[in-house]
């Protein structure tokens, strides 16, 4: 065994859990749930929602239907392969998002959805913008209906959490409301699922290390501990951490986007994230 595996296995094994902050939608005092954001955010840009009014029963739906999506067979799952709108399925292997330290994609696999935009839309022609190619019906009846009521609560949500972040920033509340914004935003609801093989000390990893490039990603798990943070990527060695999985509560991470958008006030320890599965 090399001397970088083993120091890579060792820093593994001590990986400790990340205390983030978890905010409650429902709460009255609107100001401490501005300043808890903020300072979330001035951190590491990761933390917990709660009380965000998805019901257990539609999340509890959405995996039972994406688990039957990943269960068909490769052939019927490559009918529905991502197309030009960034629509759809991608295989495992499919991404590599840290190729300086990964020997092969993301063992994972994926399927995008978005906002179905009808084809008279002045928007049609956009990128990311136009239909969602779909599983067949009688393969999998109600998939579609499950999948669109869940990207729905989810655009809901982020918008509850954008009125807090323009608080946050000194600005209106609805700030973000705005058409070229949230008025019409470029939202993608992403079903995934992890093999469950993962050696970083090999370079194998559920998805490598990255930042999300969109204004906020909504995190919905299964339980299942994987999730890992670095709060300051340019630390000399990286210290990641797991993001345990908190019942009926949502993990919220910003994006470069929103980094752009408050100037770098937000996420200035250059956070990245990462899966690992055992």
């Amino acid at each position: 065994m090399s001397e970088m595996e083993t120091k890579t296995q060792v820093e593994d094994s001590i990986i400790q859990e990340s205390l983030l902050t978890c905010i409650d939608l429902t709460n009255s005092d609107l100001h401490q749930s501005v300043i808890l954001l903020k300072q979330a955010c001035l951190d590491s840009g990761f933390f917990y929602v709660i009380n965000h009014g998805i019901s257990e029963e539609v999340m509890d739906k959405a995996f039972e239907q994406s688990k039957k999506f990943f269960a068909l067979p490769l052939e019927e799952k490559m009918k529905v392969l991502k197309n030009e709108k960034h629509r759809g399925y991608t295989p495992f292997y499919d991404q590599i998002p840290d190729p300086e330290n990964q020997v092969q994609g993301d063992n994972k696999e994926g399927y995008y959805i978005g906002s179905d935009v009808p084809r008279d839309d002045p928007q049609w022609d956009y990128p990311f913008y136009g239909p969602n190619p779909w599983p067949d019906p009688d393969v999998l009846p109600g998939w579609r209906e499950t999948m669109e009521k869940n990207h729905q609560e989810a655009l809901r949500v982020c918008k509850a959490i954008a009125k807090l972040l323009a608080l946050a920033l000194d600005l209106d509340a609805y700030y973000f409301d705005s058409p070229e914004m949230l008025g019409k935003p470029i939202s993608t609801l992403r079903l995934l699922h992890y093999e469950g093989k993962s050696d970083p000390s090999k370079g194998i990893y559920g998805t490598g290390a990255h930042s999300d490039y969109g204004m906020m990603t909504l995190i919905a798990t299964d339980g299942v501990m994987g999730l890992q943070i670095c709060k300051d990527k340019n630390a000399k060695p990286q210290k990641w951490e797991y993001v345990p999985s908190i019942e009926g509560a949502i993990v919220v991470n910003l994006g470069d986007m929103m980094q752009c958008w408050s100037n770098g006030l937000f996420r200035f320890h250059f956070s990245w994230n990462r899966i690992t599965t055992a």
